[in-house]
C-alpha cells in the first residue's frame, strides 16, 4: 500500500472539498466514497425501489460502476439523505467494501473521505483525518452553497436534515460514524477553507514524514 490518506467526519463538514484539494496538492487520485452511497440511493429511487429494503438497495449497490459517478444528481440534497438510508445495510456496505479497498491499494497512494475510512475500509492508512464542526456550522455553510444554486430550502431545514443524519449515522449498526484513535481531529467550526486546507496539510505532511522514515 501506499501513502494513504484516511478522511471521515460528518455531513457538510468540507471533509470532501478538503480531499479534492489535497489530491491536487500531492497528486494523489481522490475517492468521494459518499458518492457511491448516493449513487446507489438514486438508483434505487429511479427503480421506484424502497430506500429501507436492504436487498433492493445491496443489489444496486453490485450493480455500481465507480467510474460513473459525475452525475449531478448524485449531488442532491435528496441524494444525500437517501445515501443516509441506504448506508445503513450491512449488506450494502459489503458490496461496496472491496470497490473502496481497491481504490485504496493505488500506488504511489490515494485519498478516500467518507464516514468509515479510517475505521472500517483502510484502518491502516498511514494518515487519518477526522474532519468536523458543528451542525450549526455545517448547516450554515450547506445553506450558502444551495442557495447559489438557487434552491430555496431554509436554514432550519438543513440543520434539521443534518442532526437527523448525524444521529442516524452515529446509531446504526454496520461501520458507525465515529473517529478513528489515531485519527487527528481537525474542526473548522472557526476555520475558511484556506485555513482547514493549511491545517490539513501540516497534518498530512507530519503523517507522510513519518510513514517515509518507518
Amino acid at each position: 500500500m501506499g501513502f494513504v490518506i484516511a478522511i471521515d467526519g460528518p455531513a457538510a463538514s468540507g471533509k470532501g472539498s478538503m480531499a479534492v484539494r489535497l489530491g491536487k496538492a500531492l497528486c494523489l487520485p481522490v475517492l468521494d466514497t459518499g458518492l457511491l452511497y448516493r449513487a446507489v440511493g438514486v438508483a434505487v429511487e429511479q427503480a421506484g425501489g424502497d430506500l429501507d429494503d436492504e436487498t433492493q438497495s445491496a443489489a444496486a449497490a453490485a450493480r455500481l460502476d465507480l467510474d460513473d459517478l459525475e452525475s449531478e444528481a448524485f449531488r442532491t440534497r435528496g441524494a444525500g439523505e437517501a445515501a443516509s438510508r441506504v448506508a445503513v445495510h450491512p449488506a450494502v456496505r459489503a458490496a461496496l467494501l472491496d470497490a473502496q479497498r481497491r481504490f485504496a491499494a493505488r500506488e504511489p497512494g490515494a485519498i478516500l473521505d467518507g464516514r468509515d475510512i479510517g475505521t472500517v475500509i483502510v484502518p491502516e492508512a498511514p494518515c487519518k483525518l477526522f474532519v468536523t464542526a458543528t451542525p450549526e456550522t455545517r448547516a450554515r455553510r450547506r445553506h450558502l452553497q444551495l442557495r447559489a444554486q438557487n434552491d430555496p430550502v431554509t436554514f432550519e431545514a438543513i440543520l434539521d436534515d443534518i442532526r437527523r443524519r448525524d444521529t442516524r449515522d452515529a446509531d446504526r449498526a454496520a461501520a458507525p460514524l465515529r473517529r478513528a484513535e489515531d485519527a487527528a481531529l481537525l474542526d473548522t467550526t472557526d476555520l475558511d477553507i484556506d485555513a482547514a486546507f493549511d491545517a490539513a496539510l501540516r497534518i498530512v505532511e507530519a503523517s507522510r514524514g513519518r510513514w517515509e522514515t518507518s
